[in-house]
């Protein structure tokens, strides 16, 4: 474990010493979960994150190259981080030989005063159940697992939870422990099962999205930049303005994939597909309503004269340029007696 003897001699120099031996980095494998770390800023947060479903990686695929999921959205944003990556396809980071070395490392960490948790659903659960032992400040949870206790929660019925019980649901760090740790949980109160394993979390604000589901359509998400822009915000000012929030979310509804894609991943769920039609209506009503709030600040008067200017030499971009503007503008009766004379 090259990372807790690096920190072990690290933690005997003075402040200014141990900024002048940063930036370091290095990766580590620890029976079925690897984790890769830097360390840039001793000033500033570091980050923990850890992988989600999804992400199955074999030993096999390690090479100098790979990085674990929100590895690399950290060092963009230039913080400190260590990401833990879970090999294989069912693993909840329930490994004997990790839980020792997270006991190890959060006593080699004081010099960050500042200590940060980004997961989603495993990870999440991750985050959850090591936040007060790797002293957490703040955390940010998409749809997370809180335990794949069966005792805790019965209504977990989900096939994951069947395969998860065959590791230790009684030991330590089996369930959520946040400690002093606040911050953020987002999930879809439409799943019955997300909103009962978030119920869980009362001390974090609660931020729902309708229709986001349990990473059904975690692509698409991903493709319009929402995980993404939500967790920039939470590592650049360890808190989310939640106006902007609700901003992002409102501007899911205007894009027609969404939709599309959250149908195709509820094709068999009537309770889903009915909130689906609901919310796509929804949906058309706002974009009318947007177009209207914006027609009367359109100035279309550029497009008219430059149609006018070429409609002699050149009538056809003319018409082109005066259809444009009536489709900005409806209605408008310059532009469709303009039409009628070149028509």
């Amino acid at each position: 474990m090259k990372l807790l003897y690096w920190l072990d001699e690290w933690l005997t120099l003075s402040r200014s010493q141990q900024q002048a031996q940063l930036p370091m980095s290095g990766g580590d494998l620890l029976d079925d979960v690897f984790v890769k770390y830097e360390f840039v800023d001793v000033n500033k947060p570091l980050l923990f994150t850890f992988s989600p479903a999804g992400t199955n990686v074999q030993q096999h695929d390690i090479d100098e190259d790979f990085s674990p999921w929100g590895f690399h959205l950290a060092k963009k944003q230039n913080v400190n981080v260590i990401s833990f990556q879970h090999l294989g396809k069912s693993n909840w980071f329930r490994s004997r030989n990790l839980i020792f070395f997270l006991e190890q490392l959060t006593t080699l960490l004081e010099p960050f005063n500042y200590r940060l948790g980004y997961g989603l659903s495993r990870g999440g659960f991750a985050v959850g159940a090591f936040a007060n032992l790797l002293q957490l400040d703040q955390v940010l949870l998409f749809h997370p697992v809180s335990t794949k206790n069966k005792t805790i929660a019965p209504w977990d019925d989900r096939s994951s939870t069947e395969l998860a019980q065959q590791f230790d649901w009684e030991g330590d760090y089996h369930d959520l422990n946040l400690g002093k740790a606040k911050g953020y949980i987002i999930y879809d109160p439409t799943n019955n099962i997300d909103r009962l394993h978030a119920k869980r979390y009362p001390e974090l604000t609660h931020l729902r999205v309708f229709g986001m589901g349990h990473g059904t359509h975690a692509t698409y998400l991903n493709k319009f930049g929402f995980y993404k822009q939500v967790a920039v915000d939470f590592i650049r000012h360890q808190q989310l303005d939640i106006a902007q929030f609700r901003q992002q979310t409102k501007t899911l509804r205007f894009k027609e994939d969404y939709y599309q894609s959250l149908s195709k991943a509820n094709a068999y769920s009537e309770h889903r597909l009915g909130l689906l039609s609901k919310a796509h209506n929804i949906l058309i009503d706002e974009k009318e309503a947007h177009v209207q709030e914006h027609q009367a600040q359109i100035d279309v008067q550029p497009l008219i004269d430059i149609a006018l200017k070429h409609q002699d030499d050149h009538p056809q971009d003319a018409i082109q340029l005066l259809e444009m503007a009536q489709q900005l503008v409806p209605n408008d009766p310059l532009v469709e007696h303009k039409l009628k004379q070149l028509l």
